[in-house]
């Protein structure tokens, strides 16, 4: 079975769970923080919304700066509505899956790199990006959302089976 192939479960599984938490996100709760430190509600969900779109440039680029010596610093898209957000994950969700499934195993085994001003932050091969970078990545912050919508009263969503929320099996 090809990589590509072997991940495309995983994936399907893992962004549906995400789009279920991303659905809880109430509009009126974008700003809230649990801490100075942290990301607000809407910024953790923008950033969920934002995580599947690097998969393209994981495929496609051989590497990607964040903070190029001679260009632009990337940032965060602005969306100001829980509707904005499901728009660009499931636009992005879609364009990854699609570039995923084209992906050869040969090529998801090359390496690439995410750089910071020219300099590697990380090097490992794109299957490894995809998988601990990316869907890893999305698990961790989908988890830190799950106690954001804890935390304000708002039912988590079953990911893994039912949430506390949804009662027992």
């Amino acid at each position: 079975m090809a990589l590509s192939q072997a991940l495309l479960p995983e994936f399907d599984h893992e962004f549906a769970g995400t789009r279920k938490t991303l659905e809880r996100v109430p509009d009126d709760k974008l700003a809230w923080k649990p801490h100075a430190k942290s990301f607000s509600m809407g910024e953790l969900a923008i950033h969920l919304a934002e995580i599947p779109g690097w998969m393209g440039a994981t495929i496609d680029l051989d590497s990607f700066d964040v903070n190029p010596p001679s260009g632009q610093r990337y940032e965060r898209p602005k969306l100001g509505s829980r509707q904005d957000i499901l728009e660009a994950f499931d636009k992005n969700v879609a364009t990854a899956r699609a570039t995923v499934a084209a992906a050869s195993d040969e090529h998801l085994m090359k390496p690439w790199s995410l750089l910071s001003a020219g300099k590697p932050i990380l090097t490992m091969p794109r299957i490894a990006v995809l998988r601990s970078f990316l869907m890893n990545h999305t698990i961790h912050h989908r988890a830190q959302l799950g106690l954001y919508l804890r935390l304000n009263d708002i039912p988590v969503p079953g990911l893994y089976g039912p949430s506390a929320d949804e009662g027992a099996m």
